[in-house]
């Protein structure tokens, strides 16, 4: 016979808390009414439990509420956002690019720091940066590389201070490669510049501050579950479409990184159609010679499609480097926003016949019951593109999917590594799980 067990008050508090904290994370400022008509305690509960949370400066007045009459009933309490500061981070051959944001989440500043001009560039926002789970390349020689990481660290202390903040509570990292789910360490396997391991280790020296690495495409994963086109899911893929290909599977509503943290390397998924297959080493022969964007950019030159030039496209960088190969990204998104607008249906079709292929091999295994086409050119195609696939899909596959365009886009890695970094600086100021 199992005993129920009463919660102690210390441990009532605490949940008590919990719930007010999240509620005003969610709703904004909200009035003691409020909060007694939202988690249902009573007056004195929710007069101690706001009395607790001011004096340890998690919550603050935030003006009155104009909805009732001035006095103790109509005042507004807020989270203190400026109570802790993050930082999002997604490294690429490229570069770096990042973002400070206060502890709701909301941005206050960004920077990019261009590989090949270690010179701090301009604030970009969140949707400036693109990476995937394939992301390979010598990028910035040695010397080159130890500049780069000293210029990132001072951008994100510069950002930083410029955004009101002494310190930064909590930064998480977006990279690419495997992430051991064990000790958080990056299996830098020689395939991924040097300076990428540098940076990471120049983060977690600085006191004071948690540093949390996680694979790029599962934090795009985790900003197309909470704030994209997979909200509400408990089951989804993430097939991320750019210079390379990556998936992030969410199951139960819990992301999954699996043994050696390569859940969703499906660049090396063996497709029909390709020359070969891929190996250990490189998955040239794979799914990622099919849909990266240097595939896509060929297909539609097979087709006679071309895209308007884009922006910094070509860049200078060496033919056949992972920088030259990350700039065909925008090239080759922009060819499928265009086939979308002009109708190129034979595009689109064999374009979505090649997506289902690696779709149906993830469907068929773990059943999601949804597939979200992620990256700039995931939505670049938009549902046009999606529809397309999960009519291929139903064919190749007996399991019925739901195909959905990504919404996130670009920016998912920024906007992921933001909402991991919120969470886990929450869970040690807030308490709880």
């Amino acid at each position: 016979m199992t005993t129920a067990r009463t919660a102690t008050p210390s441990t009532a508090r605490a949940i008590n808390d919990r719930l007010a904290l999240d509620l005003l994370l969610e709703r904004g400022p909200l009035t003691a009414s409020d909060l007694r008509t939202l988690t249902g305690l009573s007056r004195p509960t929710v007069a101690d439990l706001l009395e607790r949370l001011q004096r340890s400066g998690l919550v603050a007045h935030a003006g009155e509420s104009a909805a009732l009459r001035r006095g103790p009933n109509a005042r507004l309490y807020g989270l203190v956002a400026d109570r802790a500061h993050l930082a999002g981070i997604d490294i690429r051959s490229t570069g770096v690019s990042l973002v400070v944001a206060d502890l709701t989440g909301r941005t206050l500043g960004t920077a990019t720091i261009a590989a090949a001009d270690p010179e701090v560039g301009a604030g970009t926002g969140a949707g400036a940066v693109t990476s995937t789970k394939e992301d390979v390349g010598a990028g910035a020689g040695a010397a080159d590389g130890d500049l780069l990481v000293k210029r990132t660290v001072e951008a994100l202390l510069a950002t930083a201070a410029e955004a009101g903040a002494e310190e930064l509570h909590t930064v998480a990292v977006g990279a690419p490669g495997l992430v051991d789910p064990m000790t958080g360490a990056l299996n830098n396997s020689g395939k991924l510049p040097e300076w990428h391991t540098k940076l990471l280790a120049a983060l977690r020296s600085r006191p004071g501050t948690e540093v949390i690495l996680e694979n790029e495409v599962n934090l795009a994963g985790i900003a197309e579950h909470r704030i994209g086109a997979a909200q509400g899911r408990r089951d989804f893929a993430l097939i991320w479409l750019g210079h390379g290909v990556g998936a992030s599977v969410v199951l139960d509503g819990r992301l999954r990184r699996g043994a050696s943290g390569g859940t969703g390397e499906i660049g090396f998924l063996p497709v029909p159609g390709t020359v070969g297959l891929p190996d250990s080493q490189k998955c040239d022969g794979g799914f990622h010679s099919r849909v990266s964007s240097a595939a896509i950019c060929e297909l539609a030159a097979r087709h006679g499609l071309t895209a308007e030039p884009v922006d910094g496209d070509g860049g200078g960088a060496a033919a056949g480097s992972a920088s030259a190969a990350e700039e065909q990204e925008p090239a080759a998104a922009a060819v499928v926003r265009r086939a979308v607008e002009t109708g190129a249906d034979d595009f689109l079709d064999e374009l979505a016949l090649r997506i289902a292929l690696g779709a149906s091999a993830i469907c068929v295994v773990l059943d999601p019951g949804c597939v979200v086409l992620g990256g700039e050119i995931g939505q670049a195609g938009g549902q046009e593109l999606a529809d397309r696939v999960e009519r291929h899909l139903s064919g190749l596959s007996p399991l019925a999917t739901e195909v959905r365009a990504g919404t996130a886009g670009g920016g998912a890695v920024l906007a992921g590594a933001v909402l991991t970094a919120g969470d886990a600086a929450r869970r040690e100021l807030f308490g709880g799980d």
